[in-house]
Formats: structure tokens, sequence, C-alpha cells
């Protein structure tokens, strides 16, 4: 049973349910067993301490008796009136032998020892022997315990009387070995008499235990307060205990006490056979709730089995078969439901089929189609050494006629197209398929490549003909790429690859139909690379900002200057912008260089500022940025983090690069506009756009192309171009700036015809930003703009 199946999780519920039930009161039962015991054991220590309390009660009226009989003796009272210390001595001798007395003295009326059986008795005997004395003078008799030679001794004194008292008559009885094994026998406890000396150190002078016992035990009570009574859980030997301390007797720093142990185990024993038959009556309960839990689990889990074979029928295609479960609770529902489930999956299979391999705008086999017709046209080939050729096409200008005519009318398009496409490929020729986008593909087969570049000339002129649409006629041409099996490639990747490849030359070649070439994936190698080098030369910090100064004319004063960019390559030296920036501009990774320089002029900008310097620097933004609706935000970004006003830039935008996309091109500029920022045309005359609208842009300044402005004191043609785009910059209110002044005659003509501001190699040519700051404190105006500002 596998354990993540319904069937074993339900078994598993039950078990756990019955285990949590078993284990629950197993515990309750075995806590309140112990419970139970361990407060029969308190109550069993209590009453021991009564019993061994009684038994010393008892053994001292024992010998009290004995030495009552011996003052009562005739021949031990003649001794005393004689005062025959010997006969007294002798007599004491022999009664407290009789009674198991260790020490048995006489005390004169004067408190005076006159007769001993030990020859010098302890001090302290003698101290406790008084005090026993001074209470059986008012009481008659008296016993008491005392510790002699760190042993307790329980001692009896009794009156001498002839009638009156001659004397006291005290026996001292060793507390040992036969009263501990006494207390076993009526108790059943372990018993421990122990003394602590002066020294603070406990010993055993009795005890039921053994002598490793005993020393464990003493170990246990060596730090205990004397306040404490009973101990709960004791362990000696792999016993536990639970003990009370009985104290005897106490003479300064001395202390005797008796411990009374109860055995925990032994009071719990009685009770193991009963938790032993609970457990028995556990394991027979699960065995139980085991048997009736996989029959439930069974009925619940056999139609759900049945239910998931069905479904991985149902997975795999096979759809016909009906589902024949009966049943009336919610299975039989689930059962029905997947009934109804089966029917509409196989009427929707179909459609589905439909969708996944055909183009439904076109009508068209799409992209997996396509893959599958050429696999299998590649296996024919390969069967009779023949070839088959596969055309890659791509329609030029439709995204134009999308943006500008909407997508609709793109789709219509995309069928006009298709329908062409299809009264040029002959059926038995090959197929033809829609790979996505404005991408059409051509399958030909049983053809040799002649017949190929034929068909793909025979395509590209029916595309000639202007397609009329909605009141519309558009003009579209293609580029068609050829690959052909064997030559170009053994499957059907490898071939669609290439023919894109072809395809892409063919479109930047602007030859129409191009068959494949080794040659160009070398060239995309090549360009591969390129664009590694530039993301590395990114990391590395390979780029360097150039500067180049931009002056007022008519007073010679250096107003602003202008960020460019040079690659410190490691290994080619110094790479100037022409030879990777249209490839960046290609390749969209001119967007990370145009947020680089805005970042790099910010800093420069900031730290001009901060010497005093206020210049508006002017950065060029490409195509690709002015598509990039998010540029303000970015911009704004970078300033904020430097504490630099927008009024300071100035970006130059080409007349082209506002044409490729105008709608989305105007949103960015206005966006920047809004921001502060000034806008610049820059290359102004050698773009194709239109001044209706350059007018409704939100520019500051046009800036004349440098071919125009380099020869225009030679040539006239260019200085009437400069003249007239001068007067048309200032018409329309924006400041002019001339680039490419390269000598002092080409200025003074700028400044007669009223340009602005100019920049050039006669001026300067582009430095490292780092020496900006000493070139504009070097800097002085040549003569014809003195001239010009003294005019």
């Amino acid at each position: 049973m596998r354990f993540h199946s319904l069937e074993s999780r339900i078994v598993a519920l039950f078990l756990l349910l019955m285990l949590a039930v078993q284990l629950a009161g197993f515990i309750a039962i075995r806590t309140g067993i112990n419970e139970n015991a361990r407060a029969a054991i308190r109550d069993e220590l209590v009453i021991g301490e009564r019993v061994f309390n009684r038994l010393l009660e008892q053994n001292a009226q024992k010998l009290t008796q004995g030495a009552q009989l011996l003052a009562k003796d005739y021949g031990f009272l003649s001794a005393i009136g004689s005062d025959d210390r010997e006969t007294m001595t002798s007599a004491l001798s022999n009664h407290g032998a009789r009674i198991g007395a260790t020490i048995t003295l006489l005390i004169g009326p004067d408190r005076r020892l006159k007769a001993a059986t030990k020859s010098d008795p302890p001090a302290s005997l003698e101290r406790s022997i008084l005090l026993l004395v001074d209470k059986a003078a008012q009481a008659g008799d008296a016993n008491g315990i005392s510790i002699v030679d760190d042993h307790p001794y329980q001692i009896v004194v009794v009156p001498v009387k002839a009638p009156v008292i001659i004397g006291w008559v005290a026996m001292a009885f060793p507390i040992d070995q036969r009263l501990a094994a006494d207390m076993r026998l009526q108790s059943s406890m372990q018993v421990s008499i122990l003394t602590r000396g002066k020294d603070q150190q406990w010993r055993p002078n009795a005890s039921t235990l053994n002598t490793s016992e005993s020393a464990e035990l003493i170990d246990q009570l060596r730090d205990l307060p004397d306040s404490v009574t009973f101990l709960t859980d004791i362990r000696i030997s792999d016993n536990e205990f639970s003990d009370r301390i009985v104290p005897l007797a106490r003479d300064g720093e001395q202390r005797a006490v008796v411990v009374l142990q109860r055995s925990i185990s032994e009071a719990i024993a009685p009770y193991r056979r009963l938790q032993f038959i609970l457990l028995i009556l556990t394991v027979i309960g699960i065995v139980v709730a085991t048997i009736i839990s996989i029959f439930t689990a069974k009925r619940i889990t056999g139609p759900l089995r049945q239910l998931s074979d069905i479904a991985k029928r149902l997975g795999t295609g096979k759809y016909d078969e009906p589902i024949t479960i009966r049943r009336d609770d919610e299975i039989g529902e689930l059962s029905r439901a997947f009934e109804n489930m089966r029917v509409d999956i196989a009427d929707r299979e179909l459609e589905i089929r439909r969708l996944a391999y055909w183009d439904t705008l076109t009508d068209l086999p799409n992209r997996a189609q396509f893959a599958i017709e050429l696999n299998e046209a590649i296996a024919a080939a390969k069967e009779r050494n023949g070839a088959c050729h596969v055309l890659m096409m791509d329609l030029d200008r439709f995204k134009n006629v999308n943006d500008v005519l909407g997508h609709s009318f793109g789709d219509a398009l995309l069928r006009k197209v298709a329908e062409r496409l299809k009264l040029q490929i002959a059926a038995d020729q090959g197929s033809i398929a829609r790979l996505g986008g404005d991408e059409f593909v051509v399958l030909l087969t049983g053809i040799q490549i002649g017949e190929a570049k034929a068909i793909a000339a025979r395509i590209l002129k029916s595309l000639e003909m202007p397609i009329s649409l909605e009141d519309h006629t558009v003009d579209l041409g293609a580029g068609i790429g050829i690959a052909m099996f064997p030559e170009h490639g053994t499957d059907a990747q490898s071939l669609l690859s290439r023919a894109e490849v072809a395809m892409y030359a063919a479109k930047k070649s602007g030859n129409e139909a191009v068959v494949y070439d080794p040659a160009f994936d070398k060239s995309s190698q090549q360009s591969l690379s390129l664009l590694s080098e530039l993301r590395r030369a990114i990391d590395n910090n390979e780029f360097r900002l150039y500067v180049q100064p931009k002056l007022m004319l008519g007073t010679g004063e250096v107003i602003g200057l202008e960020a460019l960019v040079r690659w410190a390559h490691p290994e080619k030296g110094m790479i100037f912008p022409d030879n990777f920036i249209p490839f960046s501009e290609k390749t969209g990774f001119i967007r990370i260089l145009t947020r680089w320089m805005l970042e790099q002029a910010a800093i420069l900008c900031r730290d001009l500022a901060a010497q005093g310097s206020h210049l508006k620097i002017s950065v060029n933004i490409s195509a690709r940025d002015l598509l990039d609706q998010d540029l303000p935000a970015k911009f704004t970004e970078i300033l904020a983090r430097h504490d630099v006003a927008p009024s300071s830039f100035c970006l130059e935008i080409t007349e082209s690069a506002i044409m490729d996309d105008p709608v989305r091109a105007q949103q960015t500029l206005e966006g920047l506009h809004a921001m502060g920022v000034d806008l610049s045309i820059d290359d102004f005359g050698t773009g194709y756009s239109s001044l209706a609208y350059l007018k409704r842009l939100p520019v500051d300044e046009l800036k004349i192309d440098k071919s125009f402005v380099m020869n225009m004191e030679r040539d006239a043609d260019d200085a009437k171009i400069v003249r007239s785009t001068i007067d048309l910059g200032h018409n329309m209110g924006l400041r002019v700036v001339a680039e490419g002044i390269e000598s002092e005659a080409v200025w003074y003509l700028l400044a007669k015809m009223g340009c602005d501001q100019g920049q050039g190699y006669f001026i300067s040519k582009p430095m490292p930003s780092e020496q900006f700051a000493g070139w504009m404190r070097e800097w002085m105006p040549p003569q014809s703009a003195v001239a010009s500002r003294l005019l």
C-alpha cells in the first residue's frame, strides 16, 4: 500500500485515531497509577515514621522496666547504702548485660557519677544523662536519645529510692542494626540510621541497604538542608525511592536521623499486570481497527481508482469507451461528471488540434505543423536521395502598416498575402505556412535549386502588385531566404534557422531572394562577439566620456559642451563611435550605452557646477531610446541622484530617429520637454521629415549638419542652405547651432548670418572630460569673434 495513496491515508487516519485514544487512555491510567502509588507511598512513610517512633517507645518502656528492677534490687540498695562501689559496679554490669545496655551508670543525689560500667564515660553522655535526671526528678523516670561517639543511643533514667531518692540509675542502649531490621520486617521499608559528625559528614550506623547503596544514599543527603524531611525521587542502584527523614537527636553540630525509604518500583509492581493487560487490549484494538479501516478504505478508494484509470485513458486520447460506474452517492455523481467531461473533451480535442497546428488568421499551417511536414519531407528525401527546399519570407514595412492603419487592417493584409502565396504554389510542389507575425515559409519538394529560385522570384513578383484593401492601396515588398536539404542542413531546425539567416541577409543587402551561405553565420558570430565585448566594456568601465565645447559665435563665450563616447578597448586601443554605435543601435545595446552617457554627463555637470561653471551639456539619444516610454522617468532618477537640474541638459535627436515611429517618438519627446530638458534636432537637413511635422515637436534647437558647414566658404550652395536653415530656425523660435567649424572664416560667416552657437575642430577637438576645465581656463576666442562683438 503506497503511503501517499488515499487508501493508505484513510487507514493511517483510523490507526492514528485508535492509537491516540489508546495512548491517551494508557497514559491516563499509567499517570493515575503513578500518582496513586506515590500518594500511597507518602502515606506509608508517614505511618512508617509513627511505627518507628512506636518501636522506640516500646524499647524505652522495656529498658525502663529493666532499670527499675535494678533500682529495687536489695543487694544493689545495700551496696549504695554502704557505698560499696565494687558491688554497685558489678550490679550495674550484670543488669545492663541482661537487658542489652551498653553503658550503665549510677548518679548520686548530688548529680555526681558514683559508679559506671565504663571507666571513663563520654562527657556528652554524662551531659545527656544529667538532663534526663532533671526530667526524671519531676516525672519519676525519663528517656531520650543522645549521640555518643558519633552513634545514637537510647537512654533511660529511673530513680533509686530507699524510700527517699538516694540516686539515679541510667542505662544507654545503642540504636543499631537490630532496630533497623525490626522496622524492615514490620513495614517493608528500607531503614538507615545515620549520624553527622562535627565534620559535617554523614556516617551510617545501621542500614537494611548494602554498603554501596548506603554510600549512594549518603551522597544524596550530603548537601540537603536540615529542614527537608521528605524526598519524592531518590535513585539508588537503578531503583527509585521516596524517603522520609526522621530526626532522632541533635547535639550542637552533630545530628542523628533515621531515613525510611519506600521503593516506588515495588509499590507500582502490583499494577504492572494491569498495564500489561491494557497493552494487549491496545494491540487487539489496533488490529481490529486496521481490518475495519482497510475494508472502509477499499470501499471508498476502489471506485476512485477506477476513475483514476479512466482519467489516464482519457489522457492518452482514448475517448470512445463510456464510463459505467453506477452508484447513488458522491462517487456516483463524480463518475457522471467524468462521463460528461469525456464527451466534452472528445468534442474539443478536434478543435484543439486544429488550433494547435493551424493558423486561424490565414487558414495556413502554423510553425508546429510546418515542422512536422518538413521532417516528413526530409525523411522522404533521404529515402530517395532527393532534395527539398525551404523558402522563408518576411514582409517589408509591415510594422508601419500596423502602426498607421491599425492591427485589424494588418490582419486583413496578411490574409491577402496568404491568398497570393497559395496562387503561386501548386499543391504537388509543396506547402505554405505562417510562422508568426509577417513571416511566411514555403516547403518545396521534388525540384532543384533553380526551380526554387524561380518560384521565389515569382512570389516576389506577385507582391509587387499593390494590394487594395478598405479604400487603401498598400505596396509591399519582401525578403526571401532559401535553404535546401541536404546541403544546408539535415533536420528541420537547422534548415529553418539557415533559411532565416539567408532571409535577413536578403533584407540587409536589398537582394530580394538569397540562398544560404555559410559566410552569413560567420558574420552573425562576429556580431555576437561584438555584442559580448560591448557588454564586457560596460562591466569593465572601458568606455570614456569625451566632450566638445559649444560657444556663442557672437562673443566666443563657452556656453555648453557636447558629450561624446570613446571605447578604450584593452586590445584594439581607442575605438571611435562610428565603429560601434550603428551596431549598438541595431542590437538594442544603445539603450544601455545611452544610460551610461546620461549618468556620466550628470556627474560631469555636477562637478563643473561645483567649480562655478554652469554649462548646458548636450547628449545624443537614438531611435531606440525614443521608443522607450520610460526614458523620462529614468532620466529624472539620474538627475535627482546627482542633484542636477533638467535645464542643464539638451538632448539631441536626429530627424531619421524621429521618423522611425513618429507617434511614440513625439510622446517620449513631450515627456522629456515637460521635465524642463532642452531638445535639439541633430544633423538637420539630412533627413526626410516634413516641416509640418517638425513644427509640432517640442524642440528648442536646430543643429545644422557639418556636411553643409565645412565647405560653406567655398561652396555658395552650401552657404545658401546654411543661411536658409538659420532663418528657418529663427522664424520657428529656435536657436541654431552649427557643427563642423574648422576655420576662423567659417566662424565669421556663421556669425554674420546670425547663427547662435557653434562647435568644431577649429574651436577644439573632442577631449577627455577631465581635461575640459583646464581647456576652458585657457580658451581665448579669435579676433573675428571679438570684432563681431564690438560691432
